[in-house]
């Protein structure tokens, strides 16, 4: 079972990378490269990336939330979960630095993960995504 859900995850962030480029949000993106290559490591248990780029991520996190917002998403919405993005990003750098268990990282990266889907879905004006 866990097989299939992966392979439906991957298909969304691989639509979701597409969508942010279509969209001319390059910051997105990268962020989704940082997401991507860091969340599904953990997901199979291997944190190394994510011990290794818990800076880039917060880097990615910051440089998105301060790019324009294209016109067609939610520009209030927007902003406020990006802001979320940035925070959970920076506590979980916190938490690498500090050597939070994986378990406790993999908690901090889920959430990250389901903030940016937000903004890459619920954030867009037209449901047509």
């Amino acid at each position: 079972m866990k097989k299939p859900l992966l392979l439906i995850v991957a298909l969304f962030l691989t639509y979701s990378a597409a969508f942010a480029q279509k969209a001319g949000w390059p910051e997105g993106k990268t962020f989704h490269h940082f997401m991507s290559t860091t969340f599904h490591p953990a997901e199979e248990g291997n944190f190394k990336p994510l011990r290794e780029k818990a800076d880039s991520l917060v880097w990615a996190a910051e440089a998105w939330k301060k790019s324009p917002i294209p016109a067609d998403y939610k520009e209030k919405e927007t902003k406020a979960a990006l802001k979320t993005l940035v925070d959970q990003t920076k506590e979980l750098k916190a938490m690498v630095k500090k050597n939070f268990s994986d378990a406790d990282l993999l908690k901090m990266i889920t959430a990250a993960h389901d903030t940016f889907h937000k903004v890459v879905g619920e954030c867009r004006k037209d449901d047509k995504h």
